[in-house]
């Protein structure tokens, strides 16, 4: 078993297992290893996905695999050493399995000599189909923000468990997975008297600035039991947006605020994205440029496509700033090429930020609709080029789905009410939070014509998860159709669409 000196050598420097766990966990003295955070899967395929774990101390990650529940014919997969570089996590892809059929796998953590194991955690996923099967995915993003996290009296985080209820294909998660950038406080009192309760760590009660303090956000959101069992049922493709690193942020920023001590956000999105990537089974070979963007296959009906909407744009300036990058050309002409070359029935737009709201930094802009009506300005320039070649290129059955701004909504984009006339009609589905203040509704942009058909956010900002206004939304699609659920957080439906494939 190698194992270079470096490494031996920060483990030894940690001294005791304890020192790889996150604040907040308690461990029985052992002399086993221990899986402290359960497992995740993700970026399925049709032949296999991503498995994830994360050990206390240093170890070898073991997973066990089967097309059957009670493993009577299984084989083993040797994965990598769980070692201090990687704050304990580890993750690795399996294989050669048969499409459209479930897996059900097995982590364990072997100790350095070989000698001992840690108790098995078991997961499942499906892989995805390759013909015309019906494909069912749940969407949604924000969880942990604006001061509510994990809450004993409510059950922790209970809309994963409606999420789970649903019996997704996979979880595709739009963003503000984690709010670095807002502490916890052990109990909030509201304006009516209640009392909130925070189960809070020690990462958890300042802005993550450091590499462990980052890595502290994903491991907080994991001690809840609601997030852990969803994990190790159901897939997720994972996308990032602004709070992974601080609110509004973009490539070159320095903070002028006084609770940071580094001020380059350039050095804190690079420790948020190694954290986000030890902690989230992407799989970043399937990445085109090994960060973020992405996509997928779900049969012939079903192709995801997985945007990153934060490393390349630029900065959050007045809404007059002309022209303006949201995207970048690279992402740009990719997502656009990819669109063109797929055969899938549905296509599915994953963005990280609405395209028709208004979404502000201040007296800047933060998103890509600038507030203003006429022809395309700023960051519209790019989603209107975007736009203008999949009419060109006679791009049928797009669907854009994203969350970000905290309620949920369906908007309807056309020609017919927009500023510029060369792209066809589409739908874009908003939901959010899981589980954070809930805001809105936010102003739409005219430019591409946009239509709230349906709105519903809460009557005052920064509304907690006890108020019911936290949202999952759910996708069923076939050869004909799509159909849109927008979901509240106990699973029942709010609103539902059907579009008939064109």
């Amino acid at each position: 078993m190698t194992f270079d000196r470096r490494t031996l050598f920060k483990a030894g420097a940690l001294g005791t297992a304890a020192a790889l766990v996150p604040s907040g966990i308690s461990l029985a003295r052992t002399d086993r290893p221990v899986l402290t955070h359960g497992v995740q899967s993700g970026d399925v395929t049709w032949d296999g996905g991503i498995v994830w774990t994360r050990a206390d101390r240093p170890s070898r990650m073991l997973v066990e695999l089967s097309n059957d529940p009670k493993f009577r014919l299984s084989r083993r997969i040797r994965g990598p050493l769980l070692t201090p570089e990687t704050g304990g996590t580890g993750q690795v892809r399996v294989g050669h399995l048969l499409p459209g059929r479930p897996a059900y796998y097995r982590v364990t953590a072997e100790d350095l000599h070989g000698r001992t194991c840690s108790e098995a955690v078991a997961g499942s996923f499906t892989t995805a189909p390759i013909g015309r099967d019906q494909v069912r995915f749940v969407w949604s993003g924000d969880v942990a923000g604006q001061g509510w996290g994990i809450n004993p009296d409510i059950g922790g985080m209970p809309i994963f468990k409606a999420m789970a209820d649903r019996r997704p294909d996979f979880f595709l998660h739009s963003g503000d997975s984690v709010y670095s950038d807002n502490p916890l406080k052990d109990t909030v009192t509201l304006p009516d008297g209640r009392i909130w309760r925070n189960l809070v760590t020690p990462e958890k009660a300042k802005v993550a600035e450091t590499l462990d303090e980052y890595r502290g956000q994903f491991a907080y959101n994991l001690l809840d039991e609601n997030l852990k069992r969803f994990a190790a049922q159901v897939p997720i493709i994972a996308q990032w947006d602004d709070h992974e690193v601080t609110n509004n942020w973009y490539p070159g920023e320095i903070l002028d605020l006084p609770q940071y001590t580094e001020k380059r956000v350039d050095v804190l999105a690079q420790r948020a994205f190694q954290a986000f990537h030890e902690w989230m089974p992407i799989d970043q070979q399937r990445a085109v440029d090994g960060r973020v963007y992405r996509k997928f296959s779900y049969g012939r009906n079903v192709e995801v496509f997985v945007l990153d909407m934060r490393t390349y744009k630029d900065k959050n300036t007045s809404p007059k700033n002309q022209p303006g990058v949201i995207l970048g050309a690279a992402q740009a002409k990719w997502l656009v090429t990819e669109l063109a070359r797929s055969t899938a029935t549905w296509k599915i737009v994953a963005a990280d930020l609405p395209i028709g709201l208004t979404v502000p930094d201040g007296t800047d802009i933060e998103g890509v609709a600038n507030g203003l009506p006429g022809a395309p300005n700023g960051r519209e320039h790019e989603i209107a080029w975007v736009l203008r070649e999949l009419k060109k290129r006679r791009v049928k059955n797009t669907v854009w789905l994203t969350a970000d701004v905290h309620y949920t909504a369906a908007h309807h984009y056309s020609p017919d009410r927009a500023a510029v006339g060369d792209f066809d009609p589409f739908w874009e589905f908003v939901s959010g939070p899981l589980h954070a203040g809930a805001f809105g509704p936010n102003t739409l942009d005219p430019t591409f014509g946009p239509q709230a058909v349906f709105v519903h956010a809460p009557p005052a900002a920064n509304t907690t998860p006890l108020d019911g206004f936290q949202h999952f939304g759910e996708v069923e699609a076939d050869r004909h159709e799509l159909t849109v659920w927008l979901r509240d957080a106990t699973g029942a439906s709010l609103w539902s669409k059907t579009l008939k494939a064109a």
